[in-house]
């Protein structure tokens, strides 16, 4: 998957953020792909290789929270007893609340299949083969190639694990990083990727729709002001509920953009040339959804 170190998406996401690669509507569901509750405990399409790195590499390390993962894992495996069932169904019959489930992600032991319309259904697979310890570094690893430069606070908040947690795994990697001067302020990069920083940038595609999630801006604070200068277009991309897609154009984030059933919605936060509208139009029209009817394109 290139740079990316997971979908952070659904089926619907996942696909629209690798349109631009030859996906197909049917390659979520690729024998080489699992579906995970990954950093944050979002859906995760990633490589079936890769599952201890999203699962074990944020296992607490806290012994209160790693026995809660071990328990409910345990508890969600005598339950389950080699069944698969909608994860409301499972929170019920053991008398929980079906999110708190979740919790046994960090196990790698919990798959999931879930289309993004109807629940999730899950099912229990053996703990992966690999130390806690090495996953973490893996995942940190991961995170400053594509993330970077980035520091151990803000690997910490992408996670979704203790600062020690994410401290300890970027003073292990000491010896692998570098430190950078960013315009939010000081931090790493990998040093192997040093010489990809200095290469002179490409040309930017004429248009891209990143869905919901996407790694590109999937940042906090200053980062996100660095992104998007304007609180007032922050506000709109960063919702507090359910993020849109946003909308690129030309390396640009200038408007944002939905889809319900086959109509895409654009809403651009600036006047766009004839052949940036064109542009947008090619794009939203050629991702492969797998819908019957054509894709209707409507400008907000």
């Amino acid at each position: 998957m290139g740079r990316v170190a997971g979908l952070d998406a659904a089926r619907g996401a996942a696909i629209d953020s690798r349109a631009s690669q030859g996906t197909k509507s049917t390659s979520w569901a690729d024998s080489n792909l699992v579906q995970l509750w990954g950093p944050r405990y979002s859906v995760y399409v990633t490589a079936a290789k890769d599952l201890p790195i999203f699962t074990f590499g944020r296992l607490p390390e806290d012994a209160r929270r790693r026995a809660r993962a071990e328990h409910t894992a345990d508890r969600l495996h005598a339950m389950l007893d080699g069944r698969r069932m909608p994860f409301g169904q499972a929170g019920h019959a053991m008398g929980v609340a079906p999110n708190s489930l979740r919790y046994a992600a960090p196990t790698g032991t919990v798959l999931l299949r879930w289309d993004g319309a109807r629940q999730p259904v899950f099912w229990n697979v053996p703990a992966p083969e690999m130390e806690p310890g090495q996953a973490r570094l893996e995942l940190a690893r991961r995170y400053l190639h594509v993330f970077g430069p980035a520091t151990a606070a803000s690997f910490g908040r992408w996670a979704g694990i203790r600062p020690t947690e994410a401290h300890s795994a970027f003073a292990a990697l000491a010896g692998m990083l570098t430190p950078t001067s960013a315009p939010t302020g000081d931090a790493w990069i990998i040093t192997s990727d040093e010489e990809g920083f200095r290469t002179q940038r490409g040309q930017a595609a004429a248009a891209r729709l990143l869905p919901s999630g996407d790694a590109y801006y999937l940042l906090w604070g200053a980062d996100r002001e660095l992104l998007v200068p304007e609180a007032r277009r922050r506000a709109e991309l960063w919702t507090t509920r359910v993020w849109p897609g946003a909308l690129l154009v030309c390396g640009e984030i200038v408007g944002t953009w939905r889809r319900a059933g086959s109509e895409v919605s654009i809403d651009a936060w600036r006047r766009l040339s004839p052949a940036e509208r064109e542009a947008v139009e090619v794009e939203a029209t050629s991702l492969p959804l797998g819908l019957v009817s054509p894709i209707a394109l409507r400008w907000g």
